[in-house]
C-alpha cells in the first residue's frame, strides 16, 4: 500500500523570553520548524515589549534587542533562498488596550469588540494586524527590525488583515520568519510614527513555499492584490511597486509589459503605506473589479 501523506499540524509557540527577540538575524535559532502547510499559533506582546500596560513582560538587552518584539524564528523545512514564502494570515485577535505616541504624548486606547476608544471616548474601528512578519537578511550580524526590507519586516500595511495572504522572497534557507507588531487599527501613512500598538492574544499564521519569482513583496486581500515597494526615497518606493505591479500583471492578466503600464495607470492606486520607518513604503493595488 502507498505510504500516506502526513497531514498539516498545528503548533503552538508559548511567550516565553527565548521565543521573543528584537532584531533580524539568520544566526539566531528557530525556536520551531515547521513543513509546509502547518499553521502556528502564538501569542504577541506589543511593540514595546509589553503584555499589561504598566510593565515589560521579560528582562532584555535593550541594546540588541531593541526592535519591535517578535516572536520567532520560525523555520520552514524545505524553504530555501530565492524562493517565495507564502504566509496565509488566518486569525488576528487583538488585546484590551493600546497605545499611540503623538509629538512625545502618549494616548492610550481601550479596546473591546469591533472599536478602540481613547482617554475622550473618541471612537475608532478596529482593523487588527501584523506590523511586521519578515525573514532576516542574508548578510551575516543583527539587522534591525525597523525598516521594511525585499523580505518582508516592518511592511505596516493596514489592510493585511485576517484572511489575506502575503508573498515574500526568502533570502536565507530555512526561512526564519518572525512576526509580531500588534496594530488594533491604523491609517495609511502611520504619520506619527505609531498605530494603536497593542499586544496580539492570538495570531495564526499558515506557511507554505512557491516558485514564483518576485522582485519585491505581493499580497492577496480580499478582491484585490497589493505589490509593495521600499526605499528611502518615496518616489523610488512607488516606482517598485510599479515595477512589481506590472510583472503581476503580466502574469495574472497575459498582457504585455506596455499594455499592462496602460491598464495601470487607469486602474491601479498607488497608496503610501508609511513614512515613518526609515524606509517609506508604498503599496499598488488592483481591484478584480478594476479591469473586465
Amino acid at each position: 500500500m502507498p505510504a500516506e501523506s502526513s497531514l498539516p499540524s498545528k503548533h503552538e509557540i508559548p511567550l516565553r523570553e527565548d521565543t521573543v527577540h528584537g532584531y533580524f538575524s539568520s544566526a539566531l535559532p528557530p525556536v520551531l520548524t515547521v513543513d509546509p502547510g502547518d499553521s502556528v499559533c502564538f501569542q504577541a506582546l506589543n511593540a514595546g515589549w509589553r503584555w499589561g500596560e504598566d510593565e515589560e513582560l521579560f528582562e532584555r538587552d535593550e541594546v540588541l534587542h531593541d526592535g519591535h518584539a517578535l516572536t520567532g524564528p520560525i523555520e520552514v523545512r524545505g524553504a530555501r533562498a530565492g524562493q517565495t514564502l507564502v504566509v496565509h494570515i488566518d486569525e488576528v485577535i487583538p488585546g484590551s488596550w493600546g497605545v499611540t505616541f503623538a509629538d512625545g504624548e502618549l494616548f492610550h486606547w481601550t479596546l473591546d469588540g469591533d472599536f478602540a476608544s481613547d482617554d475622550r471616548a473618541v471612537s475608532v474601528s478596529l482593523a487588527p494586524f501584523l506590523g511586521v512578519i519578515g525573514m532576516p537578511p542574508p548578510e551575516p550580524g543583527v539587522h534591525s527590525t525597523i525598516p521594511p526590507r525585499r523580505f518582508g519586516g516592518n511592511i505596516d500595511c493596514k489592510l493585511l488583515v485576517a484572511g489575506t495572504t502575503l508573498y515574500l522572497p526568502i533570502p536565507v534557507d530555512g526561512a526564519y520568519v518572525m512576526a509580531g507588531d500588534g496594530h488594533g487599527a491604523q491609517g495609511d501613512g502611520e504619520v506619527s510614527g505609531t498605530a494603536i500598538e497593542c499586544p496580539l492574544e492570538r495570531v495564526q499564521v499558515r506557511f507554505e513555499l512557491s516558485d514564483l519569482e518576485l522582485r519585491s513583496p505581493i499580497a492577496r486581500i480580499d478582491g484585490a492584490w497589493l505589490a509593495f515597494g521600499f526605499d528611502e526615497d518615496l518616489d523610488r518606493a512607488a516606482e517598485q511597486a510599479l515595477e512589481t505591479m506590472l510583472d503581476l500583471m503580466e502574469r495574472e492578466l497575459g498582457t504585455t509589459r506596455r499594455e499592462a503600464l496602460a491598464l495601470a495607470s487607469v486602474a491601479v492606486d498607488l497608496r503610501v503605506t508609511q513614512i515613518v520607518n526609515q524606509v517609506k513604503g508604498v503599496h499598488a493595488v488592483l481591484r478584480d473589479d478594476a479591469i473586465r
